[in-house]
């Protein structure tokens, strides 16, 4: 997250991610999942403005989207966790947060908006929060948002998200990410998760083996077949993107956007690559994101 201007008011970029692999562990008492993921983050991006006004609350915008302007927003209370954690509740911050990653997709990104706040914030207003603190604010607002307050590129994340180790980030790799054009519900997901599931033989891909620079495999989503079960689409636009010539595809988080990964030539998008877009861009509904490891 860089700066774009920062006094009375701040621009940060909230990245998108995809999950290189997702296993789920269990179930905990408090209705979260324990996880064992590898996330990377992405320069897809969406754009948050904070900007520090003259009257004490919160105002959202959200121009030319649906998303709820309201405390329904996990942006909203993002913003208000902050201030009442520190003790700032008659300081007054309006937010434009300007969407371009996808809305339920599995790409994070009401999650790094969320914790794109709270680092703004703590800069906006000096608050002085470790990193630290920062995750504790996080942590109840949801599994991916402690990882967006990190400057960490990639991590290797256990617990509800929380227990994050750095790793590499990927290079030389370029990301074709692919959203049929509808959403699917984490909650739906996670509900239809069978734990009986975790008992199958898939152990965790080690994620960041590569060859050259591109690992040979995105390994194991655990959610990916519940949600193939209802979105056959899914498998398809995987189908796709491997006769495209990607040397791994994966459903990131609990989906539905598939991603594949692309070796670079010469330190630029391989024509392979390029290829794979103007095909896919051509199928109905479909969105298609050019994308690079951060």
């Amino acid at each position: 997250m860089v700066p774009v201007s920062s006094q009375a008011s701040l621009v940060l970029r909230a990245p998108a991610k995809v999950n290189m692999s997702l296993r789920i562990r269990g179930r905990r008492p408090d209705g979260y999942h324990d996880l064992d993921t590898v996330m990377q983050k992405l320069d897809l991006c969406d754009l948050v403005t904070l900007t520090v006004t003259d009257e004490s609350g919160i105002i959202l915008r959200c121009p030319d989207s649906d998303l709820p302007e309201d405390r329904s927003n996990i942006v909203f209370r993002a913003a208000e966790a902050f201030l009442a954690a520190c003790e700032c509740e008659k300081a007054g911050v309006e937010i434009t947060l300007e969407k371009n990653i996808p809305v339920a997709a599995g790409l994070g990104g009401g999650s790094s908006d969320a914790g794109t706040v709270l680092v703004g914030m703590n800069r906006l207003l000096g608050a002085g929060f470790s990193t630290a603190e920062l995750i504790a604010l996080a942590r109840p607002l949801g599994a991916d948002v402690p990882f967006f307050v990190t400057d960490f590129g990639a991590v290797r994340a256990k617990g509800i998200g929380d227990q994050m180790s750095a790793v590499p980030s990927l290079k030389g790799c370029t990301f074709v990410l692919v959203n049929p054009g509808f959403p699917v519900s984490t909650r739906w997901v996670y509900e239809k998760y069978a734990l009986t599931m975790a008992d199958k033989d898939s152990k965790l891909c080690d994620s960041q083996k590569k060859i050259g620079h591109v690992p040979p495999c995105a390994g194991t989503n655990d959610l990916e077949q519940v949600a193939l079960s209802s979105y056959p689409e899914i498998g398809r636009l995987k189908q796709v993107l491997l006769g495209l010539g990607a040397s791994s595809v994966l459903m990131s988080g609990s989906g539905p956007t598939v991603f594949g990964i692309f070796p670079d030539e010469d330190g630029g998008v391989s024509t392979l690559a390029r290829q794979a877009v103007h095909v896919l861009e051509q199928q109905n509904g479909v969105k298609v994101f050019v994308t690079q490891p951060v």
